[in-house]
């Protein structure tokens, strides 16, 4: 037995404007959609998102954690977010070969995009 994936859920309170943030803001594509419930996927990546259900209480989105993508060109796409998102922190490269920056999307939830530097 091996696991294959993890695609995150991400619960939200409107899922036609979280779908337009990913698209327009991320270049993501909905490729499922159904009543309460939607995947977005770019170049093999998946997300879920769904809305607030019986199955476990919601306010708002209360992950404490991130969502880390590791992305092939940074630079060009923090160049195309910097100034249409909320910024976490700006791109910076880190001791630890990273070169990363975060924002929120729609919803409040921190969005990080890396790549490793040589």
């Amino acid at each position: 037995m091996k696991l294959e994936n993890v695609v995150p859920m991400m619960t939200v309170t409107d899922l036609d404007e979280t779908l337009d943030f990913y698209r327009e803001m991320l270049g993501f594509e909905c490729t499922n959609h159904m009543e309460g419930w939607a995947v977005a996927q770019k170049d093999g990546v998946e997300v879920m998102f769904r809305l607030p259900n019986d199955h476990v209480p919601f306010e708002k989105p209360v992950f404490t954690g991130s969502f880390y993508f590791r992305h092939d060109d940074v630079d060009a796409l923090w160049l195309k977010l910097k100034d249409h998102a909320r910024i976490v922190y700006p791109i910076e490269t880190f001791d630890y070969g990273m070169r990363e920056f975060a924002i929120l999307d729609n919803n409040g939830y921190c969005l990080q995009f890396g790549q490793e530097v040589g």
